[in-house]
C-alpha cells in the first residue's frame, strides 16, 4: 500500500520561516499538506502583513486550516511585536478582578478573527507556586492554588470561546513543580499521583470539558511511566491517562517538539511517531519545518489503528475553526488600543508605562 506525504502531514503544525512564504516554504506546503501552522513574533511585521500571511496560508492549504499562536498575555504575546501587550495571567490575578480576565479573552478573539487566526494556545493550566523557578512559568499562571487557576482559566476561555476563538490547555501533566526548563533540557517532574491528583491536576480536570484541545509537555515523571519515555511521548501518560481514565475524546496536540528536551534526545521523525502511538493527534513542529517531509513519510507508514482515531479527532475540531473576519487597520487600532487600557487598568500607572519586553529569565526558543 502506497502512501503519501501527505497522509503524514495532515497530524503536523508547522512553523514558518519569516514574513512572507518564501518558495521552499510553498512548495514545502504543498506537498506536505500539514493540518496547520503557528504563527511566531518572527512571523510579524505590520498588521497589514500579517493579514495576508495568514491569507496566503490558508490559500496553500487544501483544507481550512488550524492557524495558531499563542497569546496568553504578558511576555508570551507575539501580537506585542505589532501592537500593545496585554497584561498577564499573573497580572491579573494580582487585580483580582474577573472583568478584567473576560475583556482581556474577549480582546484576544477579536484580535485573532480579525487576523484569521482560529486557535489559542492558551490558557496556561499550570500552578504558579515559584515565580522564581526557572521552568518557563514565570508570570504565565492565573493562580498559586487549583481553585484560583480554575475560575480565572474558566472565565479566560468562555470570553474567547464567545467569539468563536479556540482553546488549549496546557502544559499536562505539569510544569509547576519541575526545576528547569524543558526549552532548555528535559526536566524531572517527582510527584506522586496522589499528589498530583490532589494538586496540580485539579484545574485540568475541572477545565476539560471546556478546552478545545489540550498540550502535553515534555517531563519525566517516574511516577507515571517508569519507562523513561517523556510524557509527550509516552503512552502511559496520554492515551493512559488522558484517554482511558478521565475519557479525553478531545485533540492532544504535543507541546513543540523542537524544544531541547526532546531535540537533544530524539531525532524529529522518532518523536513524531512516538508522540502519535502515545495517543496524540497534532504535532507541533516550530523551528525545523524543514525536517517536514522526513516526518509525514514517517508517520504516514504508520498503522491505520493508530493514524484512523488522531485523523477522526483532529477532523471533529477542524469543523469548528472560525472563518475569519474582514480586515479593517482602524478595527486593530481601536482593539489595540483597548489593550493597552486593559493593561492600565490591571497594572498601576508605574507598571503599565514600563517597557513591556520583560526578557528576564526568557527562554532562547520562541515556543511555549
Amino acid at each position: 500500500m502506497s502512501h503519501s506525504l501527505a497522509d503524514g502531514g495532515k497530524f503536523l503544525i508547522l512553523g514558518i520561516p519569516g514574513p512572507e512564504v518564501d518558495s521552499a516554504t510553498r512548495e514545502l506546503i504543498r506537498t506536505v499538506r500539514p493540518s496547520g501552522f503557528i504563527l511566531f513574533s518572527r512571523n510579524l511585521r505590520s498588521p497589514e502583513q500579517f493579514r495576508a500571511l495568514l491569507d496566503e496560508l490558508r490559500g496553500l492549504s487544501p483544507f481550512p486550516p488550524f492557524l495558531a499562536m499563542d497569546q496568553e498575555g504578558g511576555r508570551v504575546s507575539r501580537l506585542r511585536q505589532i501592537g500593545n501587550e496585554p497584561p498577564s495571567a499573573r497580572d491579573l490575578r494580582e487585580r483580582g478582578d474577573s472583568s478584567l480576565i473576560r475583556r482581556h479573552g474577549t480582546l484576544i478573539g477579536q484580535l485573532f478573527r480579525l487576523f484569521g487566526l482560529n486557535w489559542n494556545l492558551a490558557p496556561v493550566l499550570d500552578l504558579g507556586v515559584d515565580e522564581e523557578a526557572d521552568n518557563s512559568l514565570r508570570n504565565r499562571c492565573y493562580g498559586r492554588s487549583p481553585d484560583e487557576v480554575s475560575r480565572a482559566a474558566s472565565t479566560f476561555l468562555e470570553a474567547m470561546r464567545a467569539e468563536g476563538i479556540l482553546s488549549c490547555g496546557k502544559h499536562f501533566p505539569g510544569y509547576t513543580f519541575v526545576r528547569s526548563d524543558p526549552h532548555e533540557t528535559l526536566p524531572s517532574l517527582d510527584r506522586t499521583l496522589l499528589q498530583l491528583e490532589a494538586e496540580e491536576w485539579k484545574p485540568f480536570r475541572e477545565l476539560l470539558p471546556a478546552c478545545d484541545s489540550l498540550m502535553v509537555g515534555h517531563v519525566l515523571c517516574p511516577s507515571l511511566d517508569p519507562s523513561g519515555a517523556p510524557s509527550s511521548l509516552s503512552p502511559a501518560v496520554v492515551e493512559g491517562i488522558l484517554r482511558q481514565k478521565w475519557g479525553y475524546s478531545g485533540v492532544v496536540v504535543t507541546d513543540d517538539l523542537d524544544m531541547g528536551a526532546i531535540a537533544y534526545h530524539y531525532s524529529l521523525p522518532d518523536a513524531a511517531e512516538l508522540a502519535l502511538r502515545a495517543g496524540n493527534d497534532l504535532l507541533l513542529v516550530c523551528h525545523r519545518p524543514q525536517l517536514a517531509r522526513e516526518t509525514a513519510e514517517r508517520l504516514a507508514r504508520l498503522p491505520d489503528s493508530v493514524l484512523g482515531p488522531a485523523e477522526r479527532r483532529i477532523e471533529t475540531l477542524r469543523g469548528r475553526l472560525a472563518a475569519p473576519l474582514p480586515f479593517s487597520s482602524e478595527r486593530f487600532i481601536d482593539l489595540d488600543i483597548q489593550v493597552a487600557r486593559l493593561r492600565v487598568e490591571t497594572l498601576s500607572p508605574e507598571r503599565a508605562s514600563e517597557p513591556t519586553r520583560d526578557h528576564a529569565k526568557r527562554s532562547p526558543v520562541e515556543t511555549f
